[in-house]
């Protein structure tokens, strides 16, 4: 049986809940996606965790997800995943070094400013929609290039732009609204 012909046999039994199976997914899979987590978060650990989460996701979506390819959406789940663990990583190690470097008492109100308008911009992005979100983070803060991002994702490189047009018109309009807040404070 060929692996694709496996796969949808595998997800028919899947989405009606079949224990077997998920631990059949889980043995083929779980060795790849290890591999692709660790080669990007240079942990074991941490890759091995977000292996789990992945397919915990997945057990716990079973029946709702809509898959065409088991092996893609599973290591697309695992890049997501390994690259929002860098991203709080990076984040907690930026809160520690400003805590040390800087305690709050010392910070002028555009640095707090500042602060405010990056966290609420952060919490626009998680609101996007999975692809949107990972293609305009690899974008933005992982500096990959349209050509880097369609290759790691798999997607052609208008995919990547319209993603990132999507994202920044969602980001445009919702600094619109806090524009609007700031000026109430000032």
């Amino acid at each position: 049986m060929e692996v694709a012909d496996l796969e949808k046999h595998w997800l028919v039994s899947l989405q009606q809940g079949d224990r077997h199976v998920f631990a059949d997914i889980y043995d083929f899979y779980w060795k790849r996606l290890l591999g692709i987590a660790y080669n990007l978060t240079k942990d074991k650990q941490t890759a091995e965790e977000i292996v789990q989460e992945v397919f915990v996701s997945l057990w716990n979506r079973r029946e709702d997800v809509q898959i065409n390819l088991l092996s893609q959406y599973l290591a697309t789940a695992v890049k997501f995943a390994s690259f929002k663990a860098l991203q709080r990583a990076r984040r907690h190690e930026q809160i520690l070094n400003t805590a040390v470097v800087q305690p709050m008492f010392q910070q002028d109100q555009n640095t707090i400013d500042a602060r405010f308008l990056q966290e609420y911009l952060h919490e626009v992005v998680e609101t996007l929609p999975d692809r949107c979100k990972l293609v305009f983070q690899l974008s933005r803060e992982e500096h990959f290039s349209n050509r880097e991002i369609a290759a790691e994702l798999q997607i052609s490189e208008k995919a990547v732009e319209a993603n990132i047009t999507r994202a920044l018109k969602v980001l445009r309009m919702q600094l619109r609204k806090v524009g609007f807040i700031f000026l109430f404070f000032i």
